[in-house]
């Protein structure tokens, strides 16, 4: 038996996947406060429905694979350890000046932003490395222990050293660490080499300073995890997403946590890809995971799960890089939990502040004051307020119509339910806009697309989506309440290893590229034996960042070898370059050489015993199929058709409105929609009806 666990910013989904293969899906409100609190809430539901103790039900579990929002949620709010940051004397604004980009260059008004680490806490080290890895200037040692002094008065919780040219010549960075660990032995400490070993600097300081600063964060809330997993009778592994798609044991991402930073919806893509490939090979799939706090779009083309070297924490050039390959989600602040406001001039605005778990919108009686989405949702007829959450949760409606009349009808001057629907359609416009956004920056016609409404408050606008969009099909997927944590259970336990070497095809030295890409092969099978010795099987995958000469960046190309064994293999690395380039840019240029910089190696182990994952375990409830008015902005109130997705027919059309209800998830259908329910359970539904 394994465990998938999603914490979101309004609740915790999970699924279990039993011993026969087949899956049922649990959710909890999450605790902003203790996230560790949701998980095992989720799980004692978990052991609630199978009827046994929840020591008894962990017991049987295997592993528990965790994706987590807490590491971005620090770095947003703040809440970092005290970080200090090491670099070579004379470069002390690496983190300030960036790469020099801006969003908007000729806008003077916006503040230019503040570094990761402040210049309080930055410290210059008397020493220098050149390109070649020669040593130009000798460490200090005196001058790095003065500093490591000031640390201690400075009351530093964590290090980050990131000195000149450490990828040709890292001793200055390890002796740096060897006097940390000898004068402040309980701060950790990260080495920009060791993390990320790659040519550009800014990077590189980058990434090891947030790896730095979320690293006691992040080794406490995975210790607090495991030992209150294993106190509650689990004894299998734990695993954690990564940014890259696949997961890592909780140990190896605690002594590298900025690999969780994306961890919470990186997996959408993969589990959305592979419910739309069920019903059809579509060209370019639209994944797009509701929460109650961020929507989160992705575009996976021809099965390829979208990735990006550019991932950025808050906006491109305005906040900071983290140097690493992500899964390339789109996140903005639209949810279930967006609360809509009016402005000073009489503007209506939804998000992108959330209500969150608590207080959470007006309907849940905790003392939210302020209309959400939810609210709107409800007094549009959409939600029912005895089986939120299949009746375990109790809403009040009363609390959302006096929330939204009070503060947005009123200040407005229009009735309750043209409010309701204001607030609706405006959270849809903005989801519609971020899903834009990611097609056209691709050249994708979003209406040769298909549209994935993953998340639980998918369904609640899904479908006016993708009429603005266009899109011909929407498919809910029968997990599509925790599309996140599906894809959890589909990852494979994965890392990625890289290392710096230089060299033109003009004058390639065959030798020495082999000597690196062993070195990385080797680091991969040691991984295979330790990490992934119980793996079902396993893969490994070369590339290279190449370049034109001159050119100031690289583009990333696959090595459909391990070693290269003649001239005709580099022959076949230029032409891949030439090749790619070509269908980035739609140019290359086929006389000129290639200059390679930094080599890779990315091995996946799988884990999962099965292709897949196995059908969703139904309860028989018994709730009849009966009708309620809901509004439409077009239609005005309507009577629709209130079902369950298991008790419709497979492959049978039904005419909207409707409301298909299951304990984790609620969809919408307006009355001119058609909808049904495929052989693999998801809700197909055609925007536009025949």
């Amino acid at each position: 038996m394994r465990f998938a666990a999603d914490t979101g910013g309004t609740f915790t989904d999970l699924i279990v996947e039993y011993d026969d293969g087949n899956i049922k899906m649990f959710k909890a409100p999450t605790t902003p406060s203790n996230p560790v609190q949701g998980v095992l809430d989720a799980l004692a539901n978990a052991a609630k429905d199978s009827g046994i103790s929840l020591h008894k039900f962990l017991r049987q579990a295997d592993c528990f694979i965790h994706g987590t929002t807490h590491a971005i949620n620090a770095i947003i709010t703040g809440n970092t350890a005290k970080t200090a940051f090491l670099t070579t004397k004379g470069h002390p604004d690496i983190l300030l000046m960036r790469e020099g980009g801006r969003t908007e260059p000729f806008n003077h008004s916006v503040a230019y932003p503040d570094a990761y680490i402040p210049r309080s806490l930055t410290w210059e080290i008397p020493e220098r490395i050149n390109y070649a890895g020669d040593v130009i200037e000798p460490l200090n040692e005196e001058a790095v222990i003065d500093v490591i002094q000031k640390m201690k008065g400075q009351h530093v919780e964590a290090v980050a050293v990131c000195l000149l040219w450490s990828i040709s010549n890292p001793d200055h960075e390890l002796r740096i660490q060897a006097l940390l660990n000898k004068h402040l032995p309980d701060v950790p400490v990260t080495l920009s080499h060791k993390l990320n070993p790659t040519l550009r600097e800014y990077r590189r300081a980058s990434s090891a300073c947030i790896d730095a600063s979320l690293k006691p964060l992040m080794g406490q809330y995975l210790g607090s995890l495991m030992k209150k997993m294993e106190a509650a009778g689990f004894s299998g592994k734990l695993f954690v997403v990564s940014s890259q798609g696949g997961m890592m044991e909780a140990s190896s991402l605690a002594e590298a946590p900025i690999h969780a930073i994306n961890s919470g919806p990186s997996l959408a893509p993969l589990a959305g890809s592979y419910y739309a490939q069920l019903e059809h090979q579509y060209e370019a799939v639209i994944v797009a995971d509701t929460g109650g706090t961020t929507y989160d779009v992705s575009l996976v083309r021809q099965g390829h799960i979208p990735m990006s070297r550019e991932m950025w924490i808050g906006e491109p050039y305005r906040g900071h890089m983290t140097g690493f390959p992500s899964v390339d989600v789109k996140s903005i602040g639209a949810g279930g939990g967006s609360i809509a406001w009016v402005d000073g001039g009489g503007m209506l605005h939804v998000g992108p502040k959330s209500a969150g778990a608590e207080p959470g919108p007006a309907c849940y009686g905790h003392g939210g004051l302020e209309p959400t989405l939810t609210d709107a949702c409800l007094v549009l007829g959409y939600l029912d307020p005895d089986y939120f959450l299949g009746g375990s949760m109790k809403i009040n409606i009363a609390l959302s119509r006096e929330a939204i009349s009070s503060r947005v009808a009123e200040p407005l001057g229009i009735s309750l339910e043209e409010a309701a629907w204001s607030i609706m359609d405006l959270a849809t416009e903005n989801m519609t806009q971020a899903i834009v956004d990611i097609t056209v920056n691709q050249g994708i016609d979003a209406t040769q697309a298909v549209l994935i409404g993953g998340g639980g408050a998918a369904g609640l606008n899904s479908t006016f989506i993708a009429q603005r969009l266009g899109c011909k099909q929407l498919i809910i997927p029968e997990v599509g309440a925790a599309l996140s944590a599906a894809g959890e259970l589909m990852s494979d336990l994965s890392m990625e290893y890289r290392s710096t070497y230089f060299s033109s095809t003009e004058n390639f030295d065959i030798k020495r590229a082999n000597v690196v890409l062993a070195d990385l092969r080797s680091r991969c099978e040691d991984f295979i034996k330790k990490a992934g010795q119980h793996s079902k099987q396993h893969s490994i995958v070369y590339k290279v960042e190449a370049r034109y000469p001159s050119q100031v960046w690289e583009i990333e190309v696959d090595l459909p070898f391990e070693q290269f064994s003649s001239d005709e293999d580099v022959v076949s690395l230029r032409q891949n370059f030439h090749d790619t380039h070509q269908r980035i840019f739609a140019i290359q240029d086929s006389e000129s050489h290639v200059e390679c910089v930094t080599w890779s190696a990315t091995v996946r182990c799988k884990m999962n015993q099965r292709d897949g994952l196995g059908r969703v375990i139904h309860d028989n409830e018994g709730r009849k199929t009966k009708t309620r008015q809901i509004y439409f902005a077009n239609y005005g109130a309507v009577d629709a058709r209130i079902e369950s997705i298991h008790q419709l027919t497979i492959d049978e059309k039904y005419k909207g409105p409707a409301v298909i209800e299951s304990p984790f998830t609620t969809v919408v259908i307006d009355p001119g929609s058609h909808y049904s329910r495929s052989a693999n359970g998801s809700l197909v539904i055609e925007p536009f009806g025949a």
